[in-house]
Order: structure tokens, then sequence, then C-alpha cells
């Protein structure tokens, strides 16, 4: 099951990119891992998943100059001590548990970061509403 549907509702804001030296090991990482929808693949050198209507391309670097760490993916997640929990026993290995981040009002913000097969920071955010 993908990360939208085991994950409650994860979303993903925008187009993403993640580099990635070894594409195949990147693959099983999403699709096993997080559970994310493989759409297709373009061996050697692309793949590309479905996070809730969002394309989360995984490439090698085309040149030089695009092989650096990409912009941290953050996805949004309905519960994210459930999903921390769920990732957690899939093998994901976090950085760090939830915690909480900023009093939003309404809301608290959550985080909890991880990376991937390719050492790319992702992170689960949840905002946990207020009694």
């Amino acid at each position: 099951r993908e990360i939208t549907k085991v994950v409650k509702n994860a979303t993903v804001c925008g187009l993403a990119r993640a580099g990635n030296a070894d594409i195949d090991r990147a693959v099983a990482f999403y699709r096993d891992k997080l559970g994310m929808k493989l759409l297709f693949s373009v061996p050697p050198n692309l793949a590309f998943f479905d996070c809730d209507g969002i394309r989360l391309m995984l490439s090698l670097p085309a040149k030089p100059e695009f092989d650096h760490p990409g912009s941290i993916i953050y996805f949004n997640v309905a519960d994210i001590h459930e999903a921390h929990a769920t990732l957690s026993d899939r093998g994901v290995n976090f950085e760090e548990a939830p915690s909480f981040v900023a009093d939003m009002g309404t809301y608290d913000l959550w985080l909890a970061a991880f990376r991937d097969s390719e050492n790319n920071l992702l992170a689960l955010m949840g905002h946990i509403p207020k009694s």
C-alpha cells in the first residue's frame, strides 16, 4: 500500500526531484519502505512515483553541477505518530522521532526527519489540533 493510504492521506506539495546514486536501490526504498506507487521507470536513469497526484522523479544527475542534495520533501500526514510507527516497522531509520516544532495558533506543528536510501533528507509533517 502506498504512503498516501498507509500514512493516512499523506501529501507532498509541488513537483519534486530526488537526486540518486543508485536508481534501483532508490526505487526499492520508495516502493517498498514508503509504499509509494511506481508510475514508470526509464532505465537506467529515471523513475517516477505518484504521491497523491504529485509526481516524484528519482534521477541520476545529468551533469556534475546537478549532483548535490535537493530540497527536503515533507510528507503531510494525518497522524504523525502512527506514520512514524508504520514507517519504522518497515525499516525506515529516523534521524529524529516526531517532535514539536511550533505553535501555529489552532494547531501544533510536528516534524520527524529521515533519509532515503540515497541520503536525501525527507520528513513527516503533522498538524496536531489543539483541544
